[in-house]
């Protein structure tokens, strides 16, 4: 039997360096952002204001030529305001559905945790189904579907913080930081980021983009691979200082973000530094540190996990 073509990957990576011009000194977080989509997850970025996280996802946007609608979520946000609402038209006698901005490509929700929980849940069907149910009637979303969340810390006044079943439809969490004095340097020198956006073309389409997706669904995954994989969620539930262990969707987003990765590397099966590359970012946000949730604690229990032996 005659082994699949590979995917010409140059586009994936032309978009990557293009981001990299917008989003300066964080070719990781692009990188990871990237293998986020392809494999067909959410992502959320957790930082303080003005790093460039709402700078990203418009760039993403661009180069990969999807459909962007941005909500800003307040307080005062309610459900219908991200969903839609049916309007009742006096001339047709008749009630017409105006769908709301979470029908697009590429959604931002930002500031996400300033929405109450119940603003928060209207998310939930949409990234998990990739559609929504309104007034009885289920309808679904553009393809591809991309959610990109960004929240700030929760020591923040006036933010809600996520609960577990929310942090969970997010494939992988990442943080940009601030960054370092050459790229800052960079930033202060250069053209304004806006006006870069403003002429940012697309690389991509939206149908190569849902080929791509297939491609990484078609990526080969060893028993060795498996048992590597397995041996990392079994240490996570029998760690004594973990309160809760990985899941068994946990460990199927870790496979997929592991084929993503190894696609964009050209290869057509996944080795243990593709698991190892996105462990951090796929996992940090799913653990539960038995002495409460801090930044060095998840690190530290992170480390661990990847410390696990390859076999």
């Amino acid at each position: 039997m005659d082994s699949p073509v590979k995917p010409d990957i140059r586009p994936l990576h032309q978009a990557i360096s293009r981001l990299g011009e917008i989003i300066v000194g964080k070719p990781r977080a692009i990188r990871l952002a990237v293998t986020c989509l392809l494999a067909r997850g959410h992502l959320l970025i957790e930082d303080q204001p003005g790093v460039g996280k709402t700078t990203l996802a418009h760039a993403i946007a661009a180069v990969m030529g999807l459909q962007y609608n941005r909500i800003q979520f307040t307080s005062d946000l309610l459900p219908a305001d991200i969903l839609g609402v049916s309007v009742y038209e006096q001339g047709t006698g008749q009630f017409k559905f105006h769908p709301g901005p979470i029908f697009a490509q590429l959604i931002l929700a930002d500031e996400v945790n300033r929405a109450t929980p119940k603003t928060q849940s209207a998310l939930l069907e949409a990234m998990e189904e990739r559609q929504v149910t309104i007034e009885g009637e289920t309808r679904s979303l553009p393809e591809p579907c991309f959610v990109i969340a960004t929240q700030n810390p929760t020591y923040q006044i006036g933010t809600f913080a996520l609960p577990e079943s929310q942090l969970d439809r997010f494939l992988i969490r990442l943080a940009l930081g601030y960054p370092d004095a050459a790229a800052e340097r960079a930033l202060l020198g250069g053209a304004d980021r806006r006006d870069l956006l403003q002429h940012l073309q697309p690389v991509l389409s939206p149908e190569n983009l849902l080929d791509y997706q297939e491609a990484v669904t078609r990526i080969h995954v060893s028993e060795d691979l498996l048992d590597y994989l397995q041996a990392i969620i079994t240490l996570s539930r029998e760690h004594p200082e973990i309160a809760s262990g990985l899941s068994p969707r946990a460990g199927l987003a870790l496979l997929r973000a592991a084929r993503a990765w190894a696609l964009l590397e050209g290869r057509d099966h996944v080795l243990p530094d593709d698991l190892q590359a996105v462990l951090a970012g796929v996992v940090a946000h799913r653990l539960r540190p038995v002495t409460g949730e801090s930044g060095q604690a998840v690190e530290r229990l992170v480390q661990q996990l990847l410390d696990v032996p390859i076999p």
